[in-house]
């Protein structure tokens, strides 16, 4: 048997090393293979993979799309279990790998494992503490099943997360541009298989975004979960100041626990932008086409 870490590339950065690093010093008593689809990078990407011992397949950018990239990953991969990072989703620890495929003994029908992601050093308080507050939702180990409104039980992330070869060739990814991994997740469960999640599988994996960049990425990240999942939240000057004031509330107490001062400003506008790309990104089918574009990543 053998195992895959896959990763789609498009100029990785100073990052990349790392994390490619991090994979090779997994210890895990499989044999490894590192693949990496490059789809255009021009800061020699492509060959910082190669240096690591990664076998990388080079495409056009037009050809890149996150479910078709994965699926051709999928397809490319000769481990019967293909575990899924970022360009960077960092192995937070050498056990990492064998944490997330010891999700598959969990049961026959495991077809999904994931583990959580933890804030870098220098995250800042908000980014901190909402990374902390989503993956301690989840609790222990824990497997899931079948259909399930919004949450927990319908979570998944390629940021981290593992697919095991005979569940994709039933279920694969969607060709879609976006939210793969949450799409993969609802037609996993409700063709009847499992998903799990193992927190000893954990990557260090967080953004700190200016606002605007902030607010794209959440109008993107919530128009993809009101298409996937329905989800539909208040569009109200009201609504939205209710949501900056409570996430700076709670990002001040979570910065105190810490025996820190929380940089209040900051804080505002980092909610302001996500409470916004929040608000209009679940209501993007009301907006006129234009604006859907211009707000979008």
């Amino acid at each position: 048997m053998t195992v895959t870490v896959a990763l789609p590339v498009r100029d990785g950065g100073p990052l990349l090393g790392a994390v490619l690093a991090a994979v090779n010093a997994q210890e895990v008593d499989l044999p490894v293979e590192l693949l990496v689809i490059d789809s255009g990078s021009t800061d020699g990407s492509a060959e910082v993979a190669r240096r690591h011992g990664a076998r990388v397949v080079e495409i056009p950018p037009a050809e890149f799309s996150h479910g078709g990239t994965r699926n051709r990953l999928m397809e490319l991969a000769q481990g019967d279990h293909v575990a899924f990072l970022t360009q960077d989703s960092e192995p937070a620890d050498r056990g990492w790998l064998a944490a997330l495929l010891s999700g598959f003994a969990l049961a026959d029908d495991v077809a999904l494992v994931f583990g959580p992601q933890r804030p870098r050093r220098e995250a800042s308080a908000m980014v901190r503490r909402e990374l902390t507050d989503l993956f301690a939702r989840f609790g222990e180990v824990r497997v899931d099943r079948g259909a399930a409104a919004l949450g927990p039980a319908t979570f998944f992330s390629s940021a981290n997360g593992a697919v095991a070869r005979w569940a994709w060739e039933r279920v694969p990814f969607r060709p879609v541009a976006y939210a793969e991994d949450q799409v993969l997740a609802r037609d996993v469960l409700a063709a009847g298989l499992a998903k799990a999640y193992v927190p000893e599988a954990a990557v260090i994996h967080s953004h700190d975004l200016p606002p605007v960049q902030a607010f794209r990425r959440y109008f993107a990240d919530f128009r993809a979960l009101a298409e996937i999942n329905g989800l539909r939240e208040p569009l109200t000057p009201r609504y939205v100041a209710a949501r900056v004031r409570n996430d700076v509330g709670a990002d001040r107490a979570f910065v105190r626990r810490e025996g820190g001062e929380l940089e209040t400003m900051r804080s505002i506008a980092h909610h302001a932008a996500r409470a916004l790309g929040r608000s209009l990104g679940t209501n993007a089918d009301r907006l006129p086409g234009w604006a859907t574009r211009t707000l979008s990543r």
